[in-house]
């Protein structure tokens, strides 16, 4: 590339057919730093953005839309955004069939094709409804694309106990990571080239490492495998660009999967998982075989949850006990504190200076709107 190449809103908007990236994976991965490339490099990330945070001190590179979108449809679904439920698949998947969720989902996307043709939509939800999305790309003529970001599950799960303060513990987040990342392989798989045509247009695995060592051979890699014009089609100055934004110092948390002390064979599945998707982001790695493969750790999973979910009945059962005891106490205690408050007069407590009701109130441990 040469400071003569053109970016394609340069050469010719209307040639530059339909296409929308989908960054998909774990939270915490490196779907915003995949995401604040790509933008940079010419593609459209929808606005208004997600404001950066501590936590994401370089942006999150992903549409506030989509992410409120997301938000209700998991509730909907009762799903967790880190949940490890094989099970929160069929939720999430029931809900993304819904013709008013694609219609809405394709009229929005139409909106942006305004600004240019080739889009990024990013989210750590985004696995969840990848169905959705992808056949409201189709509605609008576009070729819909995944990119699925990896990272060592040692390192996602350190980075959401330090940026989420998550205390669910380590053993759900790293099978939250499984649930994840399986499932996601199985969305994204019809997408290969050639395999069905109106699935997509393709998928690529990137290695969050690779990314940040060389940002160029492995963004230019995934442009050509997915035919995006504006990667491929860079100008200089862009890449200069990325040059100031990619910082090795955004891999802030390290750690190995010793480090987490799972139980032993989510240990043994989480480590072979990691192993086969780095297979996938070699060139040549995402063949039948490897298919059969995830298949069979799916499989193998979804046994472990069932299996841990019929022995830890009593858990929940107490759980649910001490949540209603919970419930109980409080609900006791506010109608204790409104019975004393209404044993003296209306007009007497009107006569109390604000500034003691206040100190009352204070005291009782009570605020303003419980009364």
């Amino acid at each position: 590339m040469t400071g003569t190449d053109r970016a394609p809103d340069e050469i010719d908007p209307e040639g530059v057919p339909r296409k929308v990236l989908f960054v998909a994976g774990a939270g915490r991965s490196g779907t915003s730093t995949l995401s604040g490339i790509l933008s940079l490099l010419g593609m459209h990330v929808p606005k208004p953005e997600v404001a950066a945070d501590a936590s994401n001190p370089k942006g999150f590179g992903e549409p506030q839309w989509a992410v409120e979108l997301h938000d209700r449809l998991l509730a909907e679904a009762g799903v967790q955004v880190s949940d490890s439920r094989p099970s929160a698949w069929f939720e999430t998947g029931r809900i993304a069939t819904r013709e008013p969720a694609r219609i809405r989902v394709a009229d929005w996307l139409e909106g942006h094709f305004a600004e240019h043709p080739e889009l990024v939509v990013k989210d750590p939800r985004l696995s969840w409804f990848l169905g959705l999305w992808r056949v409201a790309a189709i509605r609008t003529g576009a070729t819909p694309v995944f990119a699925t970001m990896l990272r060592p599950p040692a390192e996602v799960v350190g980075s959401k106990q330090k940026y989420y303060q998550n205390k669910l513990g380590s053993a759900h987040l790293a099978a939250s990571w499984l649930n994840m990342l399986l499932h996601t392989e199985r969305a994204t798989r019809d997408s290969i080239a050639g395999v069905d045509p109106h699935a997509g247009g393709g998928r690529v695995f990137v290695r969050y490492a690779d990314l940040l060592d060389d940002w160029v051979k492995t963004t230019m890699a995934l442009g050509h495998a997915l035919d995006v014009q504006s990667v491929i089609h860079t100008r200089s100055d862009q890449i200069r660009e990325v040059h100031r934004f990619i910082d090795p110092s955004l891999r802030r948390v390290t750690g190995s999967l010793d480090d987490l002390a799972l139980p032993p064979r989510l240990h043994e599945l989480t480590a072979e998982t990691w192993e086969q998707l780095n297979l996938l982001a070699d060139e040549g790695g995402d063949t039948p075989a490897a298919h059969q493969t995830f298949d069979q750790l799916r499989e193998a999973y979804t046994s472990l949850y069932e299996e841990s979910e019929a022995i830890s009945k009593s858990s929940v059962v107490a759980a649910r006990i001490a949540q209603a005891r919970e419930s109980a106490a409080a609900a006791q205690d506010r109608a204790h504190e409104r019975s004393i408050s209404d044993l003296v007069p209306h007009e007497v407590r009107a006569k109390i200076p604000p500034s003691v009701r206040k100190g009352v109130r204070k005291a009782l441990g009570r605020t303003r709107d419980q009364q």
